[in-house]
């Protein structure tokens, strides 16, 4: 029911996320900014996902950056998914 809030206009909470933007592909990897309303800002946010062995597998991250607005909160959140990809790979499904 939330989701149809969201979609027809209604507020979004504190702590509560929604998908921002476009999900990102980076090596064989999706990531889909998740940033949340924090006390007046947008916390960064985002989910890591990929399918492995016909299982898609995710990982949620949250970083302590702010941001005035969803869609900054998301670009950061897409290149701090990247590096975690990069520095972590399939490791941080396990």
């Amino acid at each position: 029911m939330s989701f149809l809030k969201r979609l027809f206009g209604g507020a979004v909470k504190d702590g509560e996320a929604a998908v921002v933007g476009e999900p990102a592909e980076h090596n064989g990897f999706t990531i889909r900014a998740t940033p949340f309303p924090q006390d007046g800002q947008y916390q960064t946010c985002g989910i890591i996902s990929k399918e492995i062995d016909g299982t898609t597998k995710e990982h949620r991250f949250v970083r302590a950056d702010r941001f005035p607005s969803a869609d900054l909160a998301a670009e950061h959140a897409v290149r701090k998914g990247r590096q975690i990809i990069d520095e972590q790979g399939e490791t941080i499904f396990g």
